[in-house]
């Protein structure tokens, strides 16, 4: 498996129009924050299985990607987020891309998916999918 990368791209109706590597760890922090409470509400730690991975942020990659190292290298290798923008049609486009290393596992690409939908659906972003389909959560017009 070569390198494989989804997209989730600011386009007109989403919440922010850009954002920095700080507000997308902020999110992932949130999400955290969220699945441990759920689980305390369960009684039971729903955050391990929910968030199996540590943040690691590198000083090759400062303030423009981090890395979601697994836990148990047997289930979760690692995930890499980063930041940036690209010129479209004369028009700056900014995004987030999460992507899979060589190295990744099925765990690794599952979870990449649910953390996607989850910045989409929170940014109300458009998002691009490993599998090259797109779901849409801006408001659209009717």
């Amino acid at each position: 498996m070569k390198l494989q990368s989804a997209y989730i791209y600011f386009v007109e109706g989403s919440t922010v129009a850009k954002a920095d590597i700080e507000d997308v760890k902020a999110k992932f922090t949130r999400y955290i924050d969220m699945t441990t409470k759920t689980g305390e509400q369960l009684g039971w730690s729903y955050a391990e299985a929910a968030f199996p991975y540590t943040l690691e942020e590198r000083t090759e990659g400062k303030g423009s990607w981090f890395l979601l190292k697994g836990k148990d290298p047997s289930m979760y290798k690692a995930i890499v987020v980063g930041v940036g923008s690209a010129e479209v049609n004369g028009q700056e486009k900014h995004y987030i891309q999460i992507s899979l290393p060589e190295s990744a596992t099925h765990g690794d690409k599952n979870k990449a998916n649910e953390y996607c939908r989850y910045l989409a659906k929170d940014y109300k972003a458009e998002l691009h999918l490993f599998n090259k389909r797109i779901q849409y959560f801006q408001p659209r017009k009717p």
